[in-house]
């Protein structure tokens, strides 16, 4: 096996240095939230926003008058947007559904899908307004159903962002706040004097607003840990190295730590595809923010085979993967850890990200190992219930469950059993006593 990195990113040492750093700020940054509410929000908006609004909540006038700054194509390319999301939403919340089945004659089990009853959605937006985020997170906890919705987004330029706003609107939110970073997700997971805490937090965001994220999961469900984003490229010589340098900055632009990775089998494109990065960033008005992530979190792996660049892709488990070779198919079949896959050079990363339907809440730092990404499902919760409707069956599954509580030295679980297998199946079981065997007692 012989794996080569032709460009290296920074030392997951590096990483983990910036990582801690990150947690301290938040960590301090969340008790204060708590500790004075809308004070705390208010400060932290002023200092990192420059925005002190006399309420962070927008009135209907407010969203009404933001709206209307839209053009009439701008608005139609965004309810075009959220359509294809809640299309494909209403797809997968419709493949959801209840079940109720006697496994034994008397014995009902079921379960239902509730909708968690509040979230709170962040919307990125303090560098570029993303009002595809909106779409991902509002418009599909609209669709499964959530009864309260509330968003967040941080102010742009000083001030709403009228698309965002709109998008945030339309999607479904029953509140909207402008406000931004680690000061919306606790403002929204802790509550304050004005705003009620909600259930669950979800959206994508930058490593503050992840890691707030992470520090509040337990006392708030949240989707995912959603950080910056990352792309990786797996491509042969069927495509050609301005494809793949466009597909490696095209997500590179996010931020400065947003991880970029080629990973080929061949020298020729690797190489070409180095030089191809270095013209498009003399020409990218946003090489400024692309340039560092390219330089410090950026990699090119040359792999001798198809099974190695698989071997390689998993274990990496990027966020958003484009697979552009001559056998797409094949990494679609064998792939196991990523947030999503992009197929063949006709799609691409920012189809998902802003319109084609698929959810662009994914995950980053590996997690794709263990979870996928947003979708209708996340707003769901999966609850089971059971009853008995015979005495038969009460009797059976107690004498059962008699025994088997006993087994674990559990005997006032064993009573429950008992008492039930005494009163309807008429068996006088002494108290603390396991069941008898149906064919010894007989």
């Amino acid at each position: 096996m012989a794996i080569e990195y032709l460009k290296r990113g920074k030392s997951d040492a590096d990483r983990a240095e910036d990582d801690a750093k990150t947690r301290a700020v938040v960590e301090a940054t969340l008790k204060d939230i708590e500790t004075r509410g809308d004070t705390a929000v208010r400060e932290l908006s002023e200092k990192f926003d420059n925005y002190s609004p006399a309420s962070f909540r927008l009135s209907q006038q407010e969203i009404d008058d933001l709206i209307a700054q839209l053009s009439d194509r701008e608005l139609a390319d965004i309810k075009f947007a959220q359509e294809q999301v809640m299309n494909f939403a209403r797809a997968q919340r419709a493949s959801m559904t209840d079940i109720e089945v006697e496994t034994l004659p008397g014995v009902i089990l079921g379960h239902k899908n509730i909708p968690v009853q509040s979230v709170g959605c962040y919307v990125p937006g303090g560098k570029f307004p993303m009002v595809a985020s909106a779409h991902m997170s509002v418009a599909t906890a609209s669709v499964a159903g959530v009864p309260r919705i509330i968003a967040c987004t941080p102010p742009f330029q000083g001030k709403p962002n009228p698309a965002v706003i709109a998008a945030m609107h339309l999607g479904g939110a029953h509140e909207i706040y402008v406000m931004g970073g680690i000061q919306a997700i606790g403002a929204m997971a802790l509550g304050t004097e004005t705003i009620d805490p909600v259930h669950m937090l979800v959206g994508p965001g930058n490593a503050f607003v992840a890691e707030a994220k992470r520090q509040l999961f337990g006392r708030v469900g949240i989707d995912l840990f959603a950080g910056p984003t990352e792309t990786m490229v797996i491509a042969d010589e069927t495509v050609d190295a301005e494809i793949c340098a466009t597909d490696l900055l095209g997500q590179a632009e996010h931020g400065y730590n947003s991880p970029a990775v080629l990973v080929t089998n061949s020298r020729k494109l690797a190489e070409e595809t180095l030089s191809e990065i270095d013209r498009l960033l003399g020409i990218l008005p946003t090489a400024g923010t692309a340039r560092v992530s390219w330089q410090d979190y950026g990699e090119v792996i040359l792999c001798d085979s198809y099974d190695e660049m698989l071997q390689v892709a998993d274990e990496i488990a990027s966020e958003h993967v484009q697979v552009m070779t001559d056998r797409d198919d094949w990494f679609l079949e064998n792939m196991t850890c990523y947030g999503a896959l992009f197929l063949g050079p006709r799609t691409n990363v920012s189809n998902g990200d802003k319109v084609i339907g698929t959810n662009h809440t994914l995950p980053t730092k590996k997690a794709g190992r263990y979870t996928g990404g947003l979708w209708v499902g996340k707003f769901l919760k999966t609850h089971s219930y059971q009853k008995i409707l015979t005495d038969e069956a009460a009797t059976l599954i107690g004498e059962y469950g008699s025994r088997l509580c006993l087994l674990e030295g559990f005997v006032g679980h064993a009573e429950q059993c008992n008492v039930r297998v005494r009163r309807y199946g008429g068996i006088n079981v002494p108290y603390g006593a396991p069941a008898p065997y149906r064919d010894a007692a007989e």
